[in-house]
């Protein structure tokens, strides 16, 4: 049994061929942020016979299993990225809409003492800066 069916087997999704070709495609692409409509259009490119309606589906039951997490960023589309547990940050660059992942652990012991200063515990958080290159 491949790596992608006992993923799907272990978030307790039934191995179906969308559900294969849409979770090989997140992890195998070099994008790690993709909208549903991306993955769409990759699966027309490889000549992958899906409905849109079939890949919101998926991803939707993905996001359910925790498979992938999804990001609003903005006035832009839902993207969705592979969720491999390692906590990470997002730049988006208010031009061209490009996500770049980070982690600062300056950010990271910064929020944790503000949350305390306030008597409360971080339990966690969601961090995006909008950005642009300098000129």
């Amino acid at each position: 049994m491949n790596d992608e069916n006992r993923e799907l087997r272990k978030a307790g999704l039934k191995v179906t061929v969308p559900r294969l070709k849409i979770l090989q495609l997140l992890e195998e692409s070099g994008e790690r942020h993709m909208s549903a409509e991306d993955v769409y259009r990759k699966m027309m490119e490889t000549g992958d016979d899906v409905s849109i309606a079939t890949v919101y589906r998926v991803l939707t039951q993905f996001e359910s299993a925790g498979l992938i997490t999804r990001h609003n960023f903005d006035n832009g589309p839902a993207v969705y990225e592979m969720d491999r547990g390692e906590h990470h940050d997002h730049m988006v660059n208010v031009d061209t809409g490009k996500v770049v992942e980070f982690h600062s652990d300056e950010i990271e012991a910064l929020q944790k003492a503000i949350a305390e200063k306030n008597g409360y515990e971080l339990v966690g958080h969601n961090l995006v800066l909008y950005v642009r290159p300098k000129q």
